[in-house]
């Protein structure tokens, strides 16, 4: 794996796990939906996360929860750009957008984006373009189906196979258009059409996904899965499954956690750091 993840004007060294911070600027996500949805509030919680220690800021303005609806990419644009705008001009950290649709992504790197995360893995050809029109970072997140239904009776036979074979065939794709190996990470993507178990699996074989040869995301944060684990209904109060998913997945080959809770998981991630012998 290269130890670098070239994102835009930004060379992320991965050798060591990045904190990348949620922005969720919707009225309906699952954990935070509507405390960020006004622009002002959402910047004020980027500049946050940064001094907090985020390496990077993913801003959403579509909510991907099991069950939800599509939102037409014409509002996502309103909710995301002058956020991304802000964010890119101001904090000095690379902005990310979190989107599946190409126009979105497009309209947010054009006001300063550095990362393209999609959650439906690039299947989208126009996404694909604009990958390779671009210098962006790009996640390649696995999603079995669409949002509205991925978590009915999700079926895999080696679940960690599969997406690593979904992965990898995407990666060679966008490859193949000219992007970059070093522009690309992945993503076997937690809670988006997995049962429990598959979750799990996913995340005692991480070090399988990173032979893959690029950097891997991990984006569990607050997730059902903790939930189930714990018995706790409520997302905000699932911080310790939370904390307890970084830390394997940084022990475990991750090159970037994808989280709500920046200040406390910079905290156990630098601890953990300190015991590995590394520097802080």
């Amino acid at each position: 794996m290269s130890p670098v993840w070239r994102c835009g004007r930004f060379a992320l060294d991965v050798s060591k796990t990045l904190v990348m911070g949620v922005l969720n600027v919707t009225p309906d996500s699952f954990s935070d939906g509507g405390e960020f949805e006004d622009p002002i509030s959402a910047l004020e919680r980027g500049r946050q996360m940064v001094a907090e220690g985020a390496a990077i800021i993913d801003v959403g303005g579509e909510s991907t929860r099991p069950g939800s609806d599509e939102v037409p990419p014409a509002e996502e644009v309103t909710r995301v750009r002058p956020v991304v705008a802000a964010l890119a001009r101001d904090y000095g950290v690379p902005v990310s957008v979190d989107t599946r649709h190409a126009s979105v992504a497009r309209a947010a790197v054009e006001a300063g984006a550095s990362i393209v995360n999609d959650v439906s893995g690039f299947r989208d050809p126009e996404m694909m373009q604009l990958a390779a029109e671009t210098d962006a970072g790009l996640v390649i997140m696995h999603m079995l189906g669409e949002p509205k239904t991925m978590q009915s009776e999700p079926r895999y036979t080696d679940v960690v196979g599969e997406v690593g074979e979904y992965l990898l065939g995407r990666a060679r794709e966008l490859e193949a258009l000219g992007v970059a190996r070093e522009r690309i990470c992945v993503d076997p993507g937690i809670g988006f059409g997995k049962t429990l178990e598959h979750n799990l699996e996913l995340l005692r074989r991480l070090p399988e996904l990173a032979e893959l040869g690029y950097p891997v995301l991990v984006g569990a944060s607050r997730k059902s899965l903790i939930g189930i684990v714990l018995a706790e209904p409520d997302p905000k109060r699932r911080l310790e499954g939370s904390l307890a998913i970084a830390m394997w997945a940084a022990a475990h080959a991750a090159a970037v956690v994808r989280v709500h809770d920046v200040y406390e998981t910079v905290r156990v991630l630098r601890t953990w750091s300190a015991i590995e012998g590394e520097s802080a």
